[in-house]
């Protein structure tokens, strides 16, 4: 029988899986040059490693963590949504704490966006959750302003131009009608980079307030900002749109 710590896989997912960072940022750690194996700097994709090999990040030696750990954070505003910030700014990471095992976001909420965020150390939720292909359902409230009108409100729905990319068909409803703004609930499956502001840019209302309340099936509730608990393997599932 083989023995599980020989198995080699690519380099990128070894990393998810040590909890470094989700595939995709491992891949940008690997072209940056910040990754070696057996010594040796690797820059280049579809190397294959095991726990057999010795892997570092920055220096650090990194192995695979056994214990899966799923976290909800409800985010405030101020944040940035990354494990550590060249500028110095506060980081989701500062709000944990008493958590023995390497964790990082999956996906991003912009600096002044609140709401839901999951912290893990499985490459392979990270994965799930934020590949477009996975379908992956994310539903924001946003306030905006103005009032957009009803062929506005058809144009997210069926998709609108953002820097070069078209949207993919969106859920949108009208929550509530404010004196100056509107709340709309807008649901995507995407994950681009502010996306749910430059969507809101693109038909002429700006995004005034920004709130994630879910992912996939799982629904923020009661959590006060700044606040965060563990998932419960149910709800993991929930977060990827498998039960309800």
């Amino acid at each position: 029988m083989k023995n599980k710590d020989s198995e080699k896989i690519r380099l990128q997912k070894y990393m998810a899986l040590c909890g470094v960072a989700s595939r995709r940022h491992s891949e940008d750690l690997i072209r940056a040059g910040r990754v070696k194996v057996n010594g040796i700097t690797v820059t280049r994709m579809g190397v294959l490693v095991s726990n057999e090999d010795e892997v570092t990040v920055d220096g650090v030696p990194v192995r695979k963590e056994e214990k899966k750990v799923y976290i909800m954070l409800n985010k405030p505003a101020g944040y940035v949504t990354t494990v550590s910030d060249p500028r110095g700014r506060r980081t989701v990471l500062d709000l944990i704490d008493g958590v023995g095992q390497r964790i990082y976001p999956v996906g991003r909420l912009d600096y002044d966006t609140t709401g839901l965020l999951i912290l893990t150390n499985d490459g392979d939720f990270a994965y799930e959750s934020t590949h477009p292909g996975k379908m992956v359902t994310k539903t924001y409230l946003a306030e905006v302003r103005g009032r957009p009108s009803g062929d506005k409100l058809e144009k997210l729905r069926s998709g609108v131009h953002i820097g070069g990319f078209i949207t993919s068909p969106a859920e949108v409803k009208v929550v509530r009608n404010k004196e100056n703004s509107t709340i709309l609930e807008i649901k995507i499956h995407e994950g681009k980079n502010r996306q749910v502001r430059r969507m809101c840019d693109a038909i002429g209302h700006e995004v005034i307030k920004l709130k994630r309340t879910a992912v996939g099936n799982l629904v923020l509730g009661r959590l006060k900002e700044g606040q965060w608990r563990y998932l419960t393997p149910h709800e993991v599932k929930l977060a990827l749109g498998r039960e309800k």
